[in-house]
């Protein structure tokens, strides 16, 4: 009987430690960002930069499963779609032209959950300038597809149910 009980904690243990690695190493909570953390953020954006590199993704706060990330875009990046998560953007510095809606050019599968594309026909634009907020629903293609010089972001991913 003690040895089918050894097994089994070995089985059990086993199983908790595949699964571990297989969802990857846990993201440590990180809770607050001060206005100082933020500029040096972008200021480490800045020097991280490369040439012909149109986006560079820093997080800001990390409460698993959801992310606040700073964005510095220096020109145009690909459309996106996000089939399980809405996105909250919050412009910091600069300004641009989002596109939301419409349909993607170009559609690729990045992963199970997300597809990108070189562009989006038929969706609304809008300029967007330091301060606004938008928010992108699940599913919902956006683009931001003029950048004036840099345009720095605070992106909030949400996981929200997928209607698939």
């Amino acid at each position: 009987m003690r040895t089918f009980e050894f097994t089994l904690a070995i089985a059990v243990l086993s199983a908790a430690s595949l699964a571990a690695q297989q969802s990857g190493p846990a993201v440590p909570m990180k809770d607050f960002a001060s206005s100082a953390d933020v500029a040096a953020l972008i200021a480490q954006a800045k020097s991280e930069h490369k040439e012909g590199q149109p986006l560079l993704s820093k997080p800001i706060l990390t409460l698993a499963p959801i992310n606040a990330n700073l964005e510095y875009r220096t020109a145009v990046a690909p459309a996106a779609v996000h089939e399980t998560e809405a996105e909250i953007f919050y412009v910091i510095e600069g300004s641009g032209t989002m596109v939301t809606g419409g349909q993607l050019i170009g559609e690729k599968r990045l992963n199970a959950e997300n597809l990108n594309g070189t562009g989006i026909k038929n969706g609304s634009s809008r300029r967007v300038a330091k301060g606004d907020f938008t928010i992108v629903p699940q599913g919902v293609p956006h683009w931001f597809s003029k950048i004036d010089g840099t345009l720095v972001l605070m992106s909030l991913h949400v996981p929200r149910k997928s209607d698939r």
